[in-house]
Parts: C-alpha cells; sequence; structure tokens
C-alpha cells in the first residue's frame, strides 16, 4: 500500500516519504491559514462593524476575543481526549466546515448579538484543529525536527493574518464587511475535502526514537505507548491529572506556558485595534490599512516564526536551555520596537518600523509548541496541546482584545474630558483618580460624532479616539517583556526537566 509514498501493511511499521510529509503539513498549514483568516478578520474590518452596529471598543474586543475564545477553549481538551482514540483526520475535516460555515453566516448578522453568536460558532469549529493537528504532526516528525514542524504549521498564523488583512481590507473598501465574512468562509468546503482524501491516519508514535536515544534532543517523556483503554471518567480524570502536573509542575514548562500566555494576550491585545489604529489615526481606507497590516504582519512574523523554530531546532543540540532562551530574547528586543512604532506621527515609518519587530516577536511559537510536545507519550499529545490551547486561548485571545478595548474606551473617555493631555502616564493616572467621565460614548456614538454634528465635535470624538488607540496599544504591548521574563525564568530549568526523564526512564548513562 502506497502512502503518498512508500509504506507497508500488516505489522510492519509504514514508511513516509519526506515529500509525502511535506504534503500533509501543507495541507495543515493550508488550514490553519484560513483557521486564522476566519478568525482575525473581523480585526480589519472592526471599524466598519463599529460605525455600522454602533458599538463600542470593549464589545469589539469581544467579538473578537472572549465570545469567540468561550467555546473555542472548553471544547478543545473533549475534541483533544476523543482525537487520543479516533481519526484526527476525520475531526479536523469535519471542524474546517463547522467554523467556515459559521465565519459566512457572520456576514448576515444585523446586530451585536447575533454576530456574537455566530461568533461562538466560529470559535466552536476551530477548536478541532489545532490540539490534533500537533498531534499529528509530532507522529509524522521525530523529536528533533518537531520544533521546526510546528514553527512551519504556526506559519499559518501570520499567514492567515496577512491575507485575511488584506482580502478583508479590500472585501470591506470595495463591498462591505458582510460580503469580506461569506467570501472568506467559503474555502473551507475545498480545504476540508482535500484533508480528507489526501491525508492517512499514522500510527501513534510513528516517529518516536529508538528506546535509547543518542542527543538529548531526542528525549520525550513516557516513550512507551500506553494500551488503549475504555471510557470512564475517573480515567479521564486522572490522565488529565498527570498531563497537568507536567505542564504547571514542572518549573520550565510552566513558565513556557506563562510566557506563551502573556505574549499571545499582548499579540491579539493589540493586533486586534492595529487596523483600527491606522484608520483613526492617519485616515487610511479600509484596502490600504489591509495592505499595510498584512505585508508587515506577514512579512515580519512570518520570518521569526519559521527562525524560532528552526534556529532553536539547532541551538538545541548545545543545550536545551534555548528552547526558552530564544523567546526570551526575542521578546525583550521587540517591545521597544514597537512601542517606538505605535507612537510615530507617520503612518509610512510607522509601517516600515514594524517591519523589523515580529522576526524577534514570533520567535516563541516553534520552540514553545515543541517542548511542550516533546513532553508527552503519544497517546498525551492532543490533550496536551488543548491543555496548552486552554490556558493560552481562555486568558490571551479571551482577554488581550477585551482588554485593549476597554483601556482604550478608558482613555478616549479621559481623552474627550482632558483634550491637549497626550500622555500614556497622565492619561493612566487619570483614569486611577476617576477623571474620565461618559461623555465620549454618549457625544460620539460607535467612536465618531452623529451625523449633522458641528466640525468642532467630530475633530474632538476623532482627536479622543484617535489619542486612545494608540495608548491602548502601546499599553498592551508592555506585556511582552512580561512574557520575556517568564521564558528567561523556564531557561534554568530547561536540561535538568529532560535529563530527570531520561534518568526515570532507567535510559541515563
Amino acid at each position: 500500500m502506497a502512502l503518498g509514498a512508500s509504506g507497508t501493511t500488516g505489522g510492519t511499521k509504514p514508511t513516509f516519504s519526506e515529500g509525502y510529509k511535506s504534503l500533509v503539513l501543507g495541507l495543515l498549514v493550508t488550514a490553519y491559514t484560513f483557521n486564522f483568516i476566519d478568525r482575525t478578520i473581523i480585526a480589519t474590518i472592526g471599524q466598519a462593524i463599529k460605525e455600522d452596529l454602533k458599538i463600542t471598543d470593549t464589545q469589539l474586543g469581544l467579538l473578537g476575543g472572549l465570545y469567540f475564545a468561550l467555546l473555542y477553549t472548553f471544547l478543545g481538551i473533549p475534541i483533544a481526549r476523543l482525537a487520543e482514540r479516533v481519526s484526527r483526520v476525520n475531526i479536523i475535516a469535519l471542524a474546517v466546515l463547522v467554523w467556515s460555515g459559521f465565519t459566512a453566516l457572520c456576514g448576515t448578522a444585523h446586530s451585536f448579538a447575533v454576530l456574537a453568536a455566530y461568533r461562538f460558532g466560529v470559535g466552536f469549529g476551530e477548536a478541532g484543529l489545532s490540539p490534533p493537528a500537533h498531534s499529528l504532526i509530532s507522529d509524522y516528525f521525530e523529536p528533533r525536527k518537531r520544533a521546526s514542524a510546528l514553527a512551519v504549521y504556526s506559519f499559518g498564523i501570520p499567514l492567515g493574518t496577512m491575507l485575511g488583512a488584506m482580502a478583508g481590507g479590500w472585501l470591506a473598501q470595495n463591498f462591505s464587511w458582510r460580503v469580506a465574512f461569506m467570501l472568506v468562509g467559503l474555502p473551507g468546503v475545498i480545504i476540508a475535502v482535500s484533508l480528507k482524501l489526501l491525508v492517512k491516519e499514522p500510527p501513534r508514535g510513528h516517529s518516536e526514537p529508538e528506546p535509547h536515544p543518542v542527543s538529548i534532543e531526542d528525549v520525550t517523556v513516557e516513550v512507551a505507548e500506553p494500551p488503549k483503554a475504555r471510557f470512564s471518567l475517573l480515567g479521564e480524570l486522572k490522565e488529565m491529572a498527570a498531563i497537568t502536573g507536567v505542564m504547571l509542575g514542572k518549573w520550565p514548562v510552566f513558565h513556557m506556558v506563562m510566557g506563551v500566555t502573556l505574549a499571545s494576550f499582548a499579540g491579539y491585545g493589540a493586533g486586534q485595534f492595529v487596523p483600527p489604529y491606522f484608520i483613526r489615526t492617519f485616515g487610511l481606507n479600509y484596502a490600504q490599512v489591509g495592505m499595510i497590516v498584512g505585508l508587515v504582519g506577514g512579512v515580519s512574523a512570518g520570518i521569526g516564526t519559521l527562525v524560532g523554530g528552526f534556529l532553536t531546532d539547532r541551538l538545541s543540540k548545545r543545550s536545551p536551555r534555548w528552547y526558552s532562551l530564544t523567546p526570551a530574547i526575542g521578546l525583550a528586543i521587540a517591545t521597544p520596537i514597537y512601542i517606538l512604532a505605535y507612537t510615530r506621527d507617520s503612518w509610512q515609518l510607522a509601517a516600515a518600523i514594524l517591519l523589523l519587530p515580529g522576526v524577534f516577536h514570533y520567535t516563541y511559537l516553534g520552540p514553545t509548541f515543541g517542548v511542550v510536545q516533546n513532553m508527552y507519550d503519544m497517546r498525551r499529545r492532543a490533550t496536551a496541546a488543548a491543555l496548552l490551547l486552554f490556558f493560552l486561548n481562555l486568558i490571551a485571545l479571551g482577554g488581550g482584545p477585551p482588554f485593549t478595548g476597554w483601556v482604550i474606551d478608558q482613555f478616549a473617555q479621559f481623552n474627550f474630558a482632558h483634550p491637549g493631555q497626550t500622555s500614556v502616564v497622565s492619561a493612566l493616572g487619570g483614569l486611577f483618580s476617576g477623571g474620565g467621565g461618559d461623555g465620549f460614548t454618549t457625544a460620539c456614538p460607535g467612536g465618531v460624532a452623529p451625523a449633522g454634528a458641528p466640525q468642532a465635535l467630530a475633530d474632538h470624538c476623532h482627536a479622543a479616539s484617535a489619542l486612545a488607540t494608540r495608548q491602548g496599544i502601546v499599553v498592551t504591548v508592555l506585556f511582552y517583556l512580561w512574557a520575556a521574563f517568564h521564558y528567561l525564568l523556564g531557561s534554568f530549568g530547561l536540561v535538568k526537566a529532560l535529563s530527570d526523564a531520561r534518568v526515570a526512564r532507567g535510559e541515563a548513562a
């Protein structure tokens, strides 16, 4: 039997050619790309939604964050437990169909409540992709190549963000935000069918090393495959406790989880309002903003994502500490560059500077996912990925955009009541002293002055909103430094954790 490559049947372990494994990885990257197109397009067209439905930035943040993340987060673990037992390919194909359908339905919403309900549905579908995908990739690629393979998979994040921004901006500018939702949801049918027909389900643990690895990067915890047990609630609780114990109980893994969560909190939170920032601050249209955000984010974040995986796989041959040190250094470098970009008075200069920080910022994805996968055996990897995504998405995706939206709303209230004060420090001081008021929301519904309002009011609304968006983004990106600190802490115990795992299995020299 040919498995898109070479393979054998019966009791012999099948083999897959490098070309076929690249095809599988490419299809999973395609699915993840559209996952992020459908997830993040709301950031690009958010300003149009806000003005059409007359909502606040906090509500816009909820649509892009918490309302998507709730089902996405809580369904991820039960779907992952199912993926440990049944075909992961089938789960992924069905998930693509579900989230694509709900994305298209978002274009029919005529109220905040209905749009929120459809965003719940998008999250429901997208919960079925990454945990089984991480598990599949780990069975196709051996431990020393997993960070690189998972970095390639994670390339779907910047690629999806880029394509979503460009397509969403152009469609919103030339048609409407409703058409943008409908058209980006349609390709999901083709992707789902392609995955079902072309991707084979590999044996569990297919790419595990021999019982006596020759180098520390080949190590995974508990390499022996456990027997398949019948479902029981007690058994599931014990499994979850064991998996959680490794993730939260081992110092380096815990700090890497904290690092990826905080970095993603800042990324989702600031990213949700970058397109509105360029629209509100520089008066650009949706197509222009989509092109800027798409190209800048796609190029810099894409390079950073790939470099993070391949570089740390190479550096880890010297010491596994680099799986944590690389993100720590990258995030620390990226933070001041982001602040510099978002405080420029020229959109051309801001866009040019933004080409740089993503190269350092996104180095955290591949190494973190690779370490987590290498800490578990083959029948716990989908669950481990789901548990990581549970923490990451509930806090980061669920909390980041609403947090930034709320901060922007508060700054807008303060700026409206105190024109002429432009520093973040003075604005923060005004918020804590209760000096904001509610004049902005009343006078500027949807962030703009009502039709027919005096020009002075329109200018005042615009100035307060634009300055608040800049201030809110600057506050949010400071979370990258907090994330860098956790990655630094995690690097101190990573070698010992892997060494202890070898000793526990009797594999020490």
